[in-house]
């Protein structure tokens, strides 16, 4: 079942539930951190941009989870096989953040000694400026990516937990088209236009203890044509829809139930860098994925941990559009992960 929202209205009712469940085609919903009854010490916010040219990708994440504030800069060099992920933490942020309560317009900034992040909106461009001092052997960091307007669709997931008033309001808009640049001390990455393209995760939330996902995106153009593709699942109850959809020319083709196959090795361990296979039980997406650089990171503090791997590599296969349209995907760049929290 994909069961479609196309009306408009608040996100929550006045228990903090959710109105309705499935996905949508845009942020129809209006999301309002108030009407929250699941405890606000649960409530969890972040806006994730993802900028990548092949070459190297750049991810810029602020989050408010409440408790506790992550501000996040990762730079990955594919040529070289390296990647640096510097992270700043501030407790007890309480929503000061300021996140916006839409992803079509809206401003916001952190910043603390060294660093800085800045993810600015005015409806028609966002502009991404990030600095970490001492980011890279000695060098510091300093970025800003422009993104023009997205495509008309994108992927929205209003999904319920178990517990009441837990919810996950989520947005994923592909195939952002991207340019700008990256300076690491006298080294300099450019983005180039056309060839470049973001992605963002949107996330406003109120989440449980312990969650595991898997997400898989990719975007960039296919004979000429934008195409891009969000897969995921292994959080709340997707009985009413799944995220996994295709982005073809700027409008999305829905897909069923996709699964990760991840390999192990000889001694029954999970071996993120070895190839990969996702298939959809609608026969629509089937590819084969070789990594070609892990961005692995655990962070376990008494009673929080956070075991991320993000793996970027390249995708070839196919994907069936709604009207049977055969796509043919070879070696087509993107990333896949498998991040289990609890937090």
């Amino acid at each position: 079942m994909q069961r479609e929202i196309t009306t408009t209205g608040p996100l929550l009712d006045e228990n903090g539930n959710l109105q309705e469940t499935g996905y949508a085609r845009s942020l129809l919903r209006t999301y309002d951190p108030r009407q929250v009854r699941g405890g606000l010490g649960r409530l969890k916010e972040w806006d994730y941009y993802l900028v990548q040219c092949g070459d190297f990708a750049l991810a810029l994440t602020i989050a408010d989870n409440t408790y506790m504030g992550l501000y996040s800069v990762s730079l990955l060099d594919f040529r070289a096989g390296w990647e640096v992920t510097k992270s700043k933490m501030e407790p007890l942020t309480l929503g000061k953040t300021a996140l916006p309560r839409t992803s079509a317009v809206g401003n916001t900034a952190v910043a603390g000694r060294g660093f800085g992040l800045s993810f600015l909106n005015d409806g028609k461009k966002r502009l991404l400026v990030a600095h970490m001092d001492n980011f890279r052997d000695g060098a510091a960091l300093d970025a800003q990516v422009e993104l023009d307007a997205p495509p008309a669709e994108s992927i929205v997931m209003m999904t319920p937990f178990r517990q009441r008033g837990h919810f996950y309001y989520n947005q994923k808009i592909n195939c952002l088209p991207a340019k700008g640049r990256v300076e690491l001390g006298a080294r300099r990455y450019d983005f180039p236009a056309g060839t470049s393209f973001g992605v963002l995760d949107w996330g406003r939330g109120v989440w449980p203890y312990q969650s595991t996902w898997y997400w898989a995106s990719a975007s960039g153009t296919l004979d000429g044509v934008p195409f891009g593709f969000n897969l995921g699942y292994g959080f709340g109850d997707t009985s009413a829809a799944t995220e996994n959809a295709l982005f073809y020319g700027g409008r999305l083709h829905k897909l069923s139930q996709v699964t990760f196959h991840i390999p192990f090795d000889g001694t029954k361990e999970v071996d993120y860098c070895a190839p990969w296979t996702f298939t959809s039980d609608d026969h629509r997406f089937h590819c084969h994925f070789v990594p070609t650089l892990e961005r692995a990171s655990c962070v376990d503090v008494r009673a929080l941990k956070s075991d991320q791997h993000q793996v970027f590599g390249r995708f070839t296969g196919t994907a069936v559009l709604d009207d049977g349209t055969v796509l043919h995907l070879k070696d087509f760049f993107g990333f896949a992960e498998k991040v289990m929290n609890r937090w």
